[in-house]
């Protein structure tokens, strides 16, 4: 494994220590002006339409919550802090959002004057909103960066906090639009609306949105960081092209192309969605499924070095580097022994995980400091799941169960899609 994707560990600059820090005071500054001109706007949205704006509010806050549960365990190997994960989402939903709704604004009207306002009325959303949107957002991540930069170990990380950057953005934002569609309707206050926008810009949209924007602009960002190997003009070239392509996707996505979409009704829509949606959200893909599958390797390769089947053994060594894989080795653990073991093994993985995150510190040994004290966890799961019957945490042969329920729930999200696409295709 290089270090051009993941660097070891550092023990220092954790998220207790950001107030020494000169950028989070920054940052504070600017969470707090932020806040202040978000609450100035969403308190106008519940004085003049309450229901409406908190049917949004919740909407999307619950929309929010899948996000966040696979964004954090994205890294499950060497997982951000806390701390920063919700400075990430905090600046997007209100540093990022508050600078974009007047900057965007401001940049449509520049093009109307130096262009025409016909290119501003095709064009606006299309050129002004990605540009202000994804600068403020990508600043987000350099702000992470400024404030812990000992906590971007690797590509991963990058990715993990652009898109939680991106979401907070996507949440903010879309009660915004939502809110909006509600005095656009002048039916006063009405949910009808907050339903329709939820429908489109979050269950639709959602996927392939801020989000996915944020995590290729942050991807940019975390190699500029890392790839300490290579020259500075080289990894400044590389974040800039990610910053650039996270902004080419979210043009695209704006953009009035097929605005008449792709014939009527839902096919067309989807269709629209797909050409428009899917390239992105496949390149981030394939981009993070690489990104983890090298971080995996790393770490995994300094357990493998422990050569010690209490700690971790050959078979979960095999596991333990794959999201799938330890899924599988947790639902094998409940099956044959039972809820607590199933527990357990989630609490092992956990351990081995911490302690592949010690080893990679030159200095760290496992009978020193905080990898003795991991070593000394994974071996009381280890005695527990032992009791249980279940001593080793790995993978079962994979049950008639599991991919029924795979198939029904894959069909039941296609089911739920088409619903939504064919109230939204006639409208």
């Amino acid at each position: 494994m290089t270090s051009a994707v993941v660097r070891p560990a550092s023990a220092g600059g954790r998220a207790s220590a950001l107030a020494r820090t000169p950028a989070f005071w920054v940052v504070l500054v600017l969470l707090v002006a932020g806040a202040v001109r978000m609450t100035q706007l969403t308190g106008r949205f519940f004085v003049a339409y309450p229901i409406a704006a908190g049917t949004a509010v919740l909407l999307f806050a619950l929309f929010a919550v899948p996000f966040w549960l696979f964004l954090s365990e994205l890294d499950f190997l060497e997982r951000e802090p806390t701390e920063l994960l919700v400075l990430a989402l905090a600046w997007g939903a209100l540093v990022a959002t508050a600078v974009s709704i007047p900057g965007s604004a401001a940049l449509e009207n520049l093009m109307a004057k130096l262009g025409s306002p016909h290119l501003a009325a095709d064009w606006g959303a299309a050129l002004a909103g990605p540009t202000v949107e994804e600068t403020a957002k990508t600043l987000g991540v350099v702000a992470i960066v400024l404030m812990a930069r000992t906590q971007v170990n690797s590509v991963l990380d990058g990715v993990v906090y652009g898109a939680m950057v991106g979401l907070g953005f996507q949440i903010a934002e879309d009660v915004v639009f939502a809110v909006g569609a509600v005095a656009l309707a002048g039916q006063g206050d009405q949910v009808q609306p907050v339903v329709a926008t939820f429908l489109l810009r979050g269950f639709l949209s959602g996927v392939w949105s801020h989000t996915l924007f944020g995590a290729l602009a942050g991807a940019g960002i975390g190699y500029l960081v890392v790839q300490r190997g290579r020259g500075r003009p080289h990894r400044a070239g590389v974040a800039l092209l990610a910053v650039a392509g996270a902004w080419a996707a979210h043009v695209l996505w704006n953009s009035p192309l097929f605005g008449d979409g792709l014939g009527n009704g839902t096919l067309g829509l989807l269709g629209v969605l797909l050409l428009k949606g899917l390239p992105p959200l496949l390149l981030i893909l394939l981009l993070v499924r690489h990104l983890h599958d090298r971080e995996a390797d790393y770490y995994v390769g300094q357990l493998a070095t422990l050569r010690d089947p209490e700690l971790i053994t050959e078979g979960e060594l095999a596991v333990l580097g794959s999201g799938a894989g330890r899924s599988a080795a947790r639902r094998h653990a409940m099956t044959a022994a039972g809820r607590e073991a199933g527990r357990a093994v989630r609490r092992l993985q956990r351990g081995q995980a911490r302690l592949a995150v010690e080893l990679s510190r030159a200095s760290a040994r496992v009978s020193d400091g905080s990898a003795g004290s991991r070593c000394d966890e994974i071996r009381e799961q280890r005695a527990l799941l032992r009791r249980l019957g279940h001593p080793e945490a790995v993978a079962g042969p994979r049950s008639w169960r599991h991919t029924a329920s795979t198939v029904g729930t894959t069909l039941l999200a296609i089911a739920v899609l088409w619903a939504a696409l064919s109230a939204l295709g006639g409208a």
